[in-house]
């Protein structure tokens, strides 16, 4: 397959409230016929988002916004364009644009179209039907900041039980308490 597909790399730079250093990041395969709807739905899975029902929103470095219209009701922003029906053949190589996921704890990233463009079977070893993964780094922060589950924000963090992982039931043969075999 001939090299047609854009490389994107997308740095989480800051959201809940904070910047973050160093920038936790994925490059994704897509091609120029997928919309930034299905940009911005990899974009959320590679980033671990799991409560979706939030509004984002796509800021080219022309000004527009693309974002899926019907999600906004009437407050539709000044010069957006439907991320349903836009396609990624909008991007130049080497472009920045920013990404906004959840408006009110704006998590937002920096993503640049690579210089070159890239062959799929050569990035993923397929030619997947939506925008995908191909490279990642980084620790990536839960989307409301919680760091265990029940975690309330205010409580110190669990005692981890004897550095080990004793808790566990026997399933591997180096989780449980070894010492109970």
């Amino acid at each position: 397959m001939a090299r047609t597909w854009l490389s994107i790399r997308v740095e989480l730079v800051s959201g809940g409230g904070t910047d973050i250093w160093p920038r936790p990041g994925r490059i994704f395969a897509a091609s120029r016929s997928h919309s930034f709807a299905q940009l911005a739905e990899a974009v959320d899975a590679a980033f671990g988002r799991w409560d979706l029902s939030h509004l984002h929103l796509f800021t080219l470095a022309d000004g527009t916004g693309v974002s899926p219209l019907d999600w906004w009701g009437d407050e539709v922003p000044d010069d957006t364009v439907d991320g349903r029906a836009t396609k990624l053949s909008r991007l130049e190589t080497g472009e920045q644009f920013a990404y906004v996921f959840d408006m009110g704890d704006a998590w937002a990233h920096l993503c640049t179209v690579g210089e070159k463009r890239i062959d799929p079977l050569e990035a993923l070893g397929d030619t997947p039907s939506r925008p995908a993964p191909y490279w990642g780094w980084g620790a990536l922060p839960d989307q409301y900041g919680r760091r265990w589950d029940g975690d309330d924000g205010e409580s110190p963090q669990p005692r981890r039980l004897a550095g080990n992982l004793s808790d566990l039931p026997p399933i591997l043969p180096w989780w449980g308490d070894q010492r109970a075999r």
